[in-house]
């Protein structure tokens, strides 16, 4: 059942934990346990989950590429919603891993009472390296490194538990896009919250309650962790550890729409001057409008060794 965790753990109802003892992961566990995100309404159940993934095309491309009997990583999975959205009407192993033991509280409550099997949720730091190699098919971590204290050094530890040929998907703050946030946020200290709530276009279309619009603004605009990259800096991570890239968002190559149909095939890496110009392009289009991610999909090489 724990076959893909290598390190001593208690069980927590449910949830397999560990000590998180590092300071600046504390730091986020504590943002965490006073604003849980994204947290759940009175009337959620796996009807609603199932709507709100379907209407996150990239969640939902990216549930139907990984087909059936496979085993998923949802690294830094929070509540959990994307993990069991991931599970919902399939047979695959889902597992989240979060350092916040009070948001997979509200994860376990929720498949507990809603009969969800096939997820198993993980309370660790990721620094602590509690996975096995070669284990999982898929591993997603959207908006996660870039609150990490080394996003690298993160990226290469959950990079070790993918399989040969197994697929990664990676979100992170784009160094050009979320100046765009930056410089909303540096207003709003001049003219307050509201200035974010008529000025940020995401926040303006989201139909949410007030606690739910309070808990999104600090996630995004007042995080106690937050580094910025780029796509030249993500393709070094990829080529440092046998990682092949696949595709990204915005692509690497001049591309005038994005094909979300071919996301995870293999497209070409561009020119850094290809890539730079997409990503400055980022500003005056809705890709990253989440707080300026932008998403970089990659292939572990086939080597041989252990599954």
């Amino acid at each position: 059942m724990t076959e893909y965790i290598k390190k001593p753990f208690n069980e927590q109802n449910g949830i397999f934990s560990f000590s998180i003892t590092d300071l600046e992961t504390k730091k986020v566990t504590e943002f965490y346990k006073v604003t849980p995100f994204p947290n759940y309404k009175d009337d959620d159940n796996k009807q609603t989950i199932l709507e709100k993934g379907n209407k996150n095309i990239l969640a939902h491309k990216f549930k139907n590429f990984i087909g059936y009997k496979k085993k998923v990583l949802e690294v830094g999975c929070g509540t959990g919603q994307l993990s069991i959205y991931f599970s919902l009407g399939t047979n695959n192993k889902i597992v989240g891993l979060d350092p916040t033991i009070e948001s997979l509280k509200l994860a376990q409550n929720f498949a507990t009472k809603n009969e969800i099997n096939n997820i198993e949720l993980v309370n660790a730091d990721i620094f602590d390296d509690v996975l096995v190699d070669n284990y999982f098919d898929f591993v997603w971590c959207n908006g996660v490194l870039h609150h990490t204290k080394n996003p690298y050094k993160a990226f290469e530890i959950l990079s070790k538990s993918l399989k040969n040929e197994g697929y990664i998907l990676i979100g992170l703050y784009n160094k050009i896009r979320r100046l765009r946030t930056i410089f909303r946020k540096y207003l709003s200290k001049i003219f307050g919250i509201k200035f974010l709530e008529i000025f940020d276009p995401t926040l303006k279309n989201l139909k949410i309650n007030n606690e739910e619009r309070k808990s999104w603004i600090k996630d995004q605009y007042f995080h106690p962790i937050e580094s910025l990259h780029t796509l030249d800096e993500v393709l070094k991570w990829f080529d440092k550890n046998d990682i092949k890239y696949i595709n990204s968002i915005p692509s690497c190559d001049f591309e005038l729409t994005q094909n979300y149909d071919n996301l995870f095939k293999e497209n070409s890496k561009g020119s850094f001057y290809s890539r730079l110009i997409n990503q400055i392009f980022m500003i005056f289009n809705r890709l990253g409008s989440d707080g300026g991610l932008f998403i970089v999909i990659g292939k572990k090489n086939n080597k041989k060794g252990p599954e």
